[in-house]
């Protein structure tokens, strides 16, 4: 490792400090090694190390110690289906990502029997990483390369049960906050050969209703004081982020988050677009969940567990959602032109349905991403608007409290 990744991996164990890892494990090579230490080093009650073949990087030995550049001119047709159709690239006899895959899906159902309940701690690498999150949320081989992974980034995922298929919620991607003292961003840097426009996906501050679990949808609760408060420290955080152009929901806690991030970017005009309001609940707006348990007996626990089956009394269905929502996104999408950056701010349904549509996921996966209050994440188009998107970042919360994890209101929506 050079002295900069040394002074990541401290960086990285100095930002997880304030959590319990119940045990760590760490991929064989050198470089995963060193920084799984560094990380522990900072630890005041390390948990034990454990190595596993089960982190190593993916297999590319035919094209090791060669540069990118010489790989493109060499092999021009592998290389184009390593990035573009990962799922049929081929080496000799191997698909390497498709190994990778089965290897990453063999690690989980392996751990997730031996430590429920736990902290785990995993060191890995670019590739493996990717290909642990995806196999656990369930994208696919062909997206591999839109979801990101930088040196020493943190991702926190949470499992609900033993294996994968009882439910897995990303908590968030790739946070590089951490890294901040060596870094020119708090954001993760645009991909080489980065072309296109990146815009910055926010939820809304806390309201009261958030704070009181109780659901809210299209009545238009305001920003409480803690949100006003996360509105501030969203702005402080994008405060050197280059903001060309902002969109906000129509509705006031989305709105006012928006403006006051703007507070740093004066020269800014805030557009409203109605087709952000959040979800529409219905005859379920204004109720606590044991008011709606009485009312419309088995439907909450129905909207948990196969939310795309339920159908809001008098307001909308997750279809409709991801229906409207797919549209002014990629209207959003189009509007900005390549090289700039915009500000998205809306509401933990409709941003849980934009996430979740870069990937292709229909509305069966809504529970798949979390959204915190003053939430940030980073959506970049390295192609263009018709291009495949980068999920660079997710559900950034560090500017809200201290630590990796999201700690902001598990509200209603």
């Amino acid at each position: 490792m050079t002295d900069k990744g040394q002074q990541q991996a401290r960086l990285a164990g100095k930002a997880l400090t304030n959590l319990s890892v119940d045990i760590a494990y760490a991929s064989p090579l050198v470089r995963a090694q060193q920084t799984a230490k560094l990380i522990l080093s900072e630890n005041s009650q390390p948990p034990e190390l454990f190595t596993t073949e089960g982190l190593l990087e993916i297999d590319l030995s035919e094209w090791e110690l060669m540069l990118a550049s010489d790989v493109q001119e060499q092999f021009p047709e592998k290389y184009q289906l390593w990035q573009h159709q990962p799922e049929k690239f081929q080496l000799g006899d191997r698909f390497p990502i498709v190994e990778l895959f089965e290897q990453a899906k063999s690690f989980w159902a392996d751990i997730l029997v031996k430590h429920q309940h736990k902290t785990i701690l995993l060191v890995g690498h670019s590739g493996i990483n990717r290909a642990l999150i995806c196999s656990a949320i369930g994208i696919p081989i062909n997206l591999y390369h839109h979801i990101q992974q930088g040196n020493c980034a943190i991702s926190v995922l949470n499992f609900q049960g033993a294996s994968i298929a009882d439910g897995v919620q990303l908590e968030s991607v790739n946070l590089t906050t951490h890294l901040a003292e060596v870094s020119d961003s708090p954001l993760p840097p645009f991909k080489k050969n980065h072309h296109g426009s990146r815009l910055l996906l926010v939820r809304h501050g806390e309201t009261e209703w958030n704070r009181q679990k109780r659901f809210q949808g299209q009545i238009d609760v305001p920003l409480n004081n803690n949100g006003h408060a996360q509105a501030r420290r969203a702005s402080e955080f994008l405060a050197k982020v280059k903001i060309d152009k902002a969109i906000s929901s129509p509705m006031l806690r989305p709105k006012d988050t928006a403006l006051e991030i703007l507070s740093k970017h004066p020269q800014i005009k805030l557009e409203l677009l109605d087709e952000l309001k959040e979800i529409s609940h219905g005859l379920w707006e204004g109720k606590f969940e044991h008011e709606i348990e009485a009312e419309f007996a088995g439907q909450l626990d129905l909207w948990q567990a196969q939310p795309e089956t339920v159908q809001m009394p008098d307001g909308e269905n997750l279809q409709q959602v991801w229906d409207r929502v797919e549209i002014v996104w990629q209207k959003i999408v189009d509007s900005v032109p390549d090289g700039e950056t915009a500000l998205v701010v809306a509401h933990d349904a409709v941003n849980k349905a934009i996430l979740c549509l870069l990937f292709d996921f229909t509305p069966e996966k809504f529970w798949t991403f979390k959204q915190g209050n003053g939430g940030v994440s980073v959506i970049d188009y390295p192609q263009g608007a018709q291009g495949k998107p980068i999920l660079q970042s997710a559900n950034i919360t560090t500017h809200l409290s201290e630590g990796v994890l999201d700690r902001t209101a598990a509200g209603a929506l």
